[in-house]
């Protein structure tokens, strides 16, 4: 069997994926974390609606979550239409995602270089390694496995393509990139990388017309293409490929600008931002080296020692400076150029979010450094005269300690009282973390616990306004109204972002309303509507104004929106007086009709309903 490449590869490959779907099996014990899965999946109506006509039409017009990325929105209705809200099916689609990206980096490396011990330990590192455990069992970050699929797939049809060029072919590699994009805009580097993959292993390139072909070739002597380009060729080759990254970097932009999750210069200084961007990289090596500490969330910081700035500014020049200076080894360069490229979309100078770093805009990016490290001790054990036997055993311990240290990094992300408990314990002072594990407790019913997390977010970061929200929201529980109303007008003055706007309308609406301040009440609640949030409490009491002016139309329409949402015995008896107010008897009687249907206790209903309408 292994006598055959062909069959050889396949083995190789579908090893690698049962590897991988066993070091990870334990995944399909975790749930939800309720960090952002609750937009992206738990309570977004949408996306449970599963597939259909209405689902695909709002995936593709929707900026829900800050983002453009109607593929992704299908991928999770696909999924809730099969496995409902259990959340192992949603992981397991995460796994199976992973393990098929898995193979075809495994086989596209070894399709292009003909390596095919160097293309599997690459695939197995990519596979394997700790720091992509948040893109795999995170389901909200279900985008950046999808995306991941929809790249690697692109790149297999652009070495189809190269083979035999033509439209029919380039078509194929701009729709599998299009995909890419919609899945998440992460790759809008592909046609950048493709020149370097041009450069090697494809050996494309040539710097002038009369310059002969001097691309490496694979073991076998045979050259990957058939005949070399001038560089400005294949550079205007890509120009289709990057008006659809220009494209897709617009429509990201407007929809962060739009959904609040950009930071502005006046938040963050463009020094910063750049000073960050140096340091992180340094970071992002580090942990691929040593994957200890990892978190969901490292918050960005308010400043960074200069000696820290300082040495990793030097030890990213002095890396570039290396595989110039030995670009003979064209591996290292294209290695090199792959991290530092794909990692720019993602490396805050545009920052998006409260993040400095994030584990899983790693997923692309360590690939390259990967196969720099591959092919470089591959090359070495070949001039030493390294029995391959020693390689074998190196690459199999390392794996092995990869994979233990992905075995013990699943359970922290079990359900959000362990992700954000763990998360404090490698990144003490991290007000993200205490906000969300605040908010986990709270779900739980463990509210006292709850709230000297909230206070000690909010004392680690005074601005973050998740923090003065959910202390608004605590005060408001409490009763005391004025303190609520203070900290959601701070909400208001501290973020532009539409999620927690809308959070903080309804909120101090709903606090004006119980201070029977009846005019902002309504003028909070449209403000919280106009962001498209609907929420049923805000629904409720604007069928409530409604009602008490008056203006039945409203209160019906307001009542009948209520009830379509979160349907309730109070709700349909609310909506059975406004129909009867409004004369019409008929819609009056089938919506009493529908309190019965609804009710265990329509007497207590009904005093429920009276009170509302009295208040």
């Amino acid at each position: 069997m292994f006598r055959s490449p062909g069959k050889r590869n396949l083995v190789l490959g579908l090893l690698l994926v049962m590897v991988v779907l066993a070091v990870y099996n334990p995944v399909s014990r975790n749930g939800f974390v309720g960090y952002d899965d609750e937009g992206y999946v738990t309570e977004n109506p949408h996306v449970q609606a599963g597939l259909s006509w209405d689902t695909v039409s709002w995936a593709f017009t929707t900026r829900e979550m800050a983002n453009w990325h109607p593929l992704t929105w299908l991928s999770h209705a696909l999924d809730c239409q099969l496995f409902r809200l259990n959340a192992t099916g949603h992981h397991y689609t995460s796994l199976l995602l992973h393990a098929m990206n898995a193979l075809l980096l495994f086989l596209i490396l070894q399709w292009f270089t003909g390596y095919t011990a160097r293309s599997l330990m690459v695939a197995a590192l990519f596979a394997l390694h700790p720091i992509n455990v948040e893109s795999v069992a995170w389901v909200a970050e279900r985008k950046n496995v999808l995306c991941m699929l929809f790249f690697l797939l692109a790149v297999a049809g652009y070495g189809w393509y190269v083979r035999k060029p033509g439209i029919a072919r380039y078509l194929v590699v701009a729709a599998l990139f299009a995909a890419g994009l919609m899945a998440k805009p992460m790759v809008i580097t592909f046609p950048l990388l493709l020149l370097l993959l041009d450069y090697w292993p494809l050996g494309r390139m040539r710097f002038a017309d009369n310059e002969e072909s001097h691309g490496q070739a694979s073991p076998s002597g045979m050259p990957f293409a058939a005949s070399t380009q001038p560089l400005s060729r294949l550079c205007l080759e890509k120009i289709p490929l990057l008006a659809l990254s220009a494209g897709s970097a617009m429509v990201t932009m407007m929809a962060q600008s739009v959904g609040g999750a950009v930071v502005t210069t006046a938040e963050v200084s463009p020094l910063l931002r750049f000073e960050n961007a140096i340091v992180c990289y340094v970071v992002y090596i580090q942990k691929m080296f040593w994957p200890s500490h990892l978190a969901p969330i490292y918050p960005f910081p308010r400043a960074l020692p200069n000696w820290q700035v300082a040495s990793s500014a030097i030890l990213l020049i002095a890396a570039t400076w290396a595989v110039l200076k030995y670009r003979e080894s064209r591996y290292l360069l294209v290695g090199w150029f792959w991290f530092i490229g794909t990692m720019v979309p993602m490396i805050g100078l545009v920052q998006v979010g409260n993040q400095a770093m994030a584990d899983r805009y790693a997923y692309l990016p360590l690939v390259g450094l990967f196969v720099m490290i591959v092919w470089a001790a591959g090359e070495l054990a070949s001039a030493r005269h390294i029995n391959a036997k020693y390689l074998a055993t190196a690459g199999l311990v390392v794996l092995c300690g990869l994979s233990a240290v992905t075995r013990m990094q699943l359970p922290y992300w079990q359900d959000g009282l362990s992700l954000w408990t763990h998360t404090l314990a490698v990144s003490p002072h991290n007000f993200v973390a205490e906000n969300n594990l605040a908010v986990t407790l709270i779900k739980q019913g463990r509210r006292d616990e709850a709230i000297p997390h909230f206070r000690t977010a909010a004392a680690l970061e005074p601005g973050d306004p998740t923090s003065q929200l959910n202390l608004g929201i605590y005060a408001q529980e409490q009763g005391d109204f004025r303190q609520a109303a203070a900290r959601y007008e701070s909400v208001l003055q501290l973020t532009a972002n539409t999620q927690l706007r809308a959070s903080a309308y309804s909120n101090l609406g709903s606090v004006c309303f119980a201070l029977r301040d009846y005019t902002r009440a309504q003028q909070n609640y449209e403000s919280a509507l106009k962001l498209n949030r609907v929420s049923p409490i805000v629904l409720r009491d604007m069928g409530l104004l409604a009602q008490k002016t008056g203006d039945w139309n409203h209160a019906i329409y307001y009542f009948a929106r209520w009830v379509a949402v979160e349907p309730s015995d109070v709700g349909y008896l609310l909506l059975s007086h406004a129909l009867d107010q409004g004369k019409r008897d008929r819609e009056a009687k089938l919506s009493y009709q529908q309190a019965l249907r609804f009710s265990t206790d329509i007497n207590q209903a009904q005093k429920r309903a009276s009170q509302l309408m009295a208040e």
